[in-house]
């Protein structure tokens, strides 16, 4: 028996794929000499509306605010993508304790998301009046932690592990709970990947074993003790280790380059998506939908910064993610 809820929402999404970046219109970008005529290109492709600036930052935070409006459209239980915006609503978490920490009043201006599920007003809020009840279950005890120690230690760093390690588990835990496979191999991937990262972070920053397993989350396509202690031995270690588990080829991108190992944990994801394009009665399509715009925002980004920047073609197209269409 087929669940008809997404029927309409499916069809609706087929429709706006087609208007999704093809690897020919990155080529497009790729071949202008500046930024302005790249920004020009998309905006002909109808990226940014009629009184959006012709700049980089706001076109591409139009573009960003556009994904949820059409999601929103769709009539369908948005509950069913709380998990995707977890990183944005604990980026805000960080920036909050921060500024908690260090501003008297008011916030420090653009480096919150907006349309997250505590606004960052209220994120703010709770953390200068230390009510930490206020917020869903999964932050509150990270909160609490990283603002103690931020207060009294004044490290940063930690203040971000602290967080950006719940944000981990609370995609997991999302991921093992939900209904759709999606959702499940969608969070599975974010985990994995962001430990990979931290492994390979942590390991050219001569950084401890006890740092590495307190910052990595566990999750069941890698073992994070091995993966860690792997980290500590070298990145030949890491290398090898990966070798061995589904993410060996994120280990050829590893001994590549470090942005060769960015471009590839983006575009893991998009091959995690691939299968939905033949899905039309599931979440799966229109949870593709959103990663892809988003990976299509971040590699217009890249080509735009490089463009501003002055790198050279090949600099640029090294660094730049596979589409999902």
């Amino acid at each position: 028996m087929f669940d008809t809820k997404y029927t309409y929402a499916v069809a609706r999404i087929r429709a706006l794929e087609t208007g999704l970046f093809t690897s020919s219109v990155i080529e497009q970008l790729l071949a202008c000499d500046t930024e302005q005529q790249c920004l020009q290109i998309i905006q002909e492709k109808g990226w940014g509306d009629a009184d959006t600036p012709l700049n980089a930052d706001a076109i591409l935070a139009r573009e960003q605010e556009k994904i949820w409006e059409t999601i929103g459209e769709l009539g369908v239980d948005m509950s069913v993508f709380d998990v995707l915006s977890y990183p944005n609503l604990f980026h805000n978490l960080k920036a909050a304790v921060k500024d908690a920490c260090t501003q008297e009043n008011g916030r420090t201006m653009n480096i919150y998301y907006e349309d997250t599920a505590v606004s960052p007003d209220e994120m703010l809020d709770i953390i200068r009046s230390k009510d930490f009840s206020r917020l869903p279950e999964n932050m509150a005890g990270a909160a609490r932690d990283a603002y103690e120690t931020l207060l009294h230690t004044g490290d940063g760093q930690l203040c971000d592990v602290i967080i950006d390690k719940a944000a981990l588990e609370a995609i997991y835990e999302a991921g093992k709970a939900a209904r759709d496979s999606i959702i499940r191999d969608y969070a599975e991937s974010v985990v994995a990947v962001a430990d990979i990262k931290i492994a390979v972070r942590s390991q050219k920053t001569a950084k401890s074993i006890d740092f590495m397993k307190r910052a990595m989350a566990p999750c069941q396509s890698l073992n994070v003790d091995q993966l860690a202690r792997a980290a500590a031995s070298g990145m030949d270690a890491i290398v090898e280790y990966l070798s061995g588990t589904v993410y060996a080829e994120g280990a050829s991108a590893i001994a590549q380059s470090p942005s060769a190992f960015e471009r590839w944990c983006d575009n893991r994801m998009m091959q995690t998506m691939q299968s939905q394009k033949y899905e039309s009665f599931s979440v799966g399509p229109l949870v593709a939908y959103i990663l892809a715009r988003e990976n299509e925002i971040k590699t217009v980004r890249i080509i735009l910064s490089g463009k501003q920047n002055g790198f050279s073609n090949d600099s640029i197209r090294e660094r730049v993610r596979d589409m999902y269409v």
